[in-house]
């Protein structure tokens, strides 16, 4: 029995449509470009979200991978996105990585049936204000998160708490490290100008490389990955499924609906921002169905939810990607990159991923849009 064709996933259009030899050195091209540009920001988003690096990478290579292979978009790229970190650090912090790694996989599931039940095409009439609002303050959280990182504060444990993390600060601000705020702000200068200077290569992949080698060749006293978290594992871990108790699946509901809602809303709209890109069309049912498929596998690796990254999808439309294969290119990148180069990637600062973090946390925070929300001038969908 056929399946409709809203159940068809885009990758397998494509191939049976034919890829020109042209678009297909373009494809490649710009998944190579964007695997580049997802590196520092994987390993970043697991760091802020509570987490090792590495989760952050296996999340981007095994989701990235799914969700252009069976999605229903053209260009999306998946992986650990920055509307996360809040969520995943608080389940982290209540549940623990485990309770993490069940929630992650209820949400899978819950995605799954979501867009078997055509559940995609309802989803765009999510208020847009509500949203402009949601990822206002997640940017805020993020920010906020970053403090510590970015200048070096000599704090053990950092409250979880939004107003007591900044007290924290408050109380700490003489064990400024200015070596480490000197890192973070070159961070944030270069990520901001390297693309007037050139397009070709990421400013964040810039900083980190510039970042590193500074404090390496001059021995500066910062906190980087390996004082933290030791070594970056080089291989993808086997898989490991241990059965939840039935308390437990009860206990974990809630904020697996949160990863699912928020996963299903920020792909589909990445997807439709794409599709206004390129004048396509996604299928919104087939992305749901790739994203929970990309979450039950990450969960079962050890990674941490992925989704659709918009600003990583519209790098891929930018650098010329117009099929999914750009999107496997990327996962690919970043599997070859973590099997070659992990020994390297403990070497980053910490206040060169915050400073990362914070631009970051500055183009989610859509302080532009706020004004045509408060004058009223918004869609009531989503997708605009």
């Amino acid at each position: 029995m056929k399946l409709p064709t809203e159940f068809t996933p885009k990758f397998f259009s494509v191939i049976q449509e034919g890829i020109t030899k042209a678009q297909l050195q373009q494809d490649i091209l710009s998944g190579i470009i964007v695997g580049i540009v997802a590196l520092p920001l994987a390993i970043a988003f697991a760091i802020a979200s509570g987490v090792s690096p590495e989760k952050g990478l296996i999340t981007a290579i095994l989701g990235g991978f799914i969700i252009s292979a069976f999605g229903g978009s053209r260009v999306q790229i998946g992986g650990p996105t920055g509307a996360f970190i809040v969520i995943v650090f608080g389940i982290i912090q209540k549940y623990g990585v485990d309770g993490l790694t069940v929630a992650t996989l209820i949400a899978g599931f819950m995605m799954l049936g979501m867009g078997f039940l055509r559940f995609g095409s309802l989803l765009k009439y999510v208020p847009h204000p509500l949203i402009v609002g949601f990822t206002s303050g997640i940017a805020v959280i993020i920010f906020s998160s970053q403090i510590r990182d970015f200048f070096g504060f000599k704090i053990e444990k950092v409250p979880p708490e939004f107003i007591e993390k900044w007290i924290s600060y408050g109380e700490h601000i003489h064990s400024i490290n200015f070596t480490a705020l000197i890192i973070g702000l070159s961070t944030i200068l270069i990520t901001v100008f390297m693309p007037r200077i050139t397009a070709k290569i990421p400013g964040s992949l810039a900083a980190i490389i510039l970042c590193t080698l500074i404090v390496q060749v001059f021995s500066l006293p910062i906190d980087t990955i390996e004082t933290k978290f030791g070594e970056i594992p080089n291989t993808l871990p086997k898989p490991q499924f241990n059965m939840p108790s039935f308390e437990q699946i009860k206990s974990l509901l809630s904020p697996a609906f949160a990863i699912a809602f928020l996963g299903s809303i920020e792909s589909l709209l990445s997807a439709v921002v794409a599709d206004g890109m390129i004048g396509s069309k996604h299928r919104s049912n087939m992305e749901l169905i790739a994203q929970g498929f990309a979450n039950i596998v990450s969960s079962v690796f050890g990674g941490i939810p992925a989704t659709g990254a918009i600003a990583r999808t519209a790098t891929n439309v930018k650098n010329g990607g117009r099929t999914p294969v750009s999107g496997i290119v990327h996962a690919l990148v970043l599997l070859i990159i973590m099997l070659v180069a992990a020994p390297y990637a403990k070497l980053i600062p910490l206040a060169c991923l915050a400073g990362i973090l914070l631009v970051v946390a500055y183009n989610m925070s859509e302080w532009h849009n706020f004004k045509s929300v408060y004058k009223g001038n918004f869609t009531t969908e989503l997708f605009y």
